[in-house]
């Protein structure tokens, strides 16, 4: 990270280390990898004005346009559902760019994130480039359900939207031995792992269930 993002990250550290410590308090954090990108992560500065002072408290805030950003403790389960060994990663769903942001402090690679939203992709974009992550994260405006395909194969594709289904795209935008996260569902969602085998057939895991905002589009 840059030596300018360091100086702005350092400016609420003690109540990143103290969420953190909570997180681990809780049973939320299995890994010290995910613990030490929540850490690592100014929250506050991707946050609008309004509801920065918030920025450490565990649960999902506004970020505008109907959308919202997760919980710390729900971006730190996904991120410790990550592979040990990916590096390039897809994201659907940018927001207001918080996951991908602790996501690339996890992987070795690049985070590659698709926002349907203008706006927002646009505000992420600035963010990256302010708090030092634009070397690591790009952003196509478009529809998540497609995914990149000009930079796959990836390691890992998450999504922080609620799709019906794993869009078939997807699936085979991941390479041979990746894992697919996501709040799959309507009414009821449940955060599921799908793990890619030989020939292309997926082993299933869920991990409980969950509310995130529905895919748009």
């Amino acid at each position: 990270m840059a030596d300018e993002a360091q100086l702005v990250s350092d400016g609420r550290a003690a109540e990143r280390d103290a969420l953190v410590e909570r997180l681990r308090e809780r049973g939320h954090l299995s890994s010290d990898r995910a613990a030490d990108a929540l850490g690592a992560v100014p929250r506050h500065e991707f946050l609008p004005s309004g509801v920065r002072g918030r920025a450490y408290d565990d649960r999902p805030l506004s970020i505008g346009n109907g959308q919202t950003v997760s919980a710390p403790h729900m971006v730190g389960v996904m991120c410790d559902l990550l592979p040990a060994d990916a590096a390039d990663v897809l994201e659907v769903g940018t927001g207001c760019g918080y996951h991908a942001a602790v996501t690339a402090e996890c992987v070795a690679g690049h985070v590659y994130s698709v926002e349907y939203d203008a706006d927002l992709a646009a505000t992420a974009r600035d963010t990256f480039a302010r708090v030092g992550y634009d070397d690591r994260i790009s952003v196509r405006i478009g529809d998540g359900r497609e995914g990149w395909a000009e930079h796959a194969p990836f390691d890992c594709v998450y999504s922080t939207c609620a799709v019906p289904g794993v869009p078939d795209a997807l699936r085979e935008q991941l390479r041979e031995g990746g894992r697919v996260i996501a709040p799959v569902g309507t009414a009821h969602q449940t955060l599921v792992t799908l793990d890619k085998r030989e020939a292309g057939s997926f082993e299933r895991s869920e991990h409980g269930g969950v509310r995130f905002v529905r895919i748009r589009g």
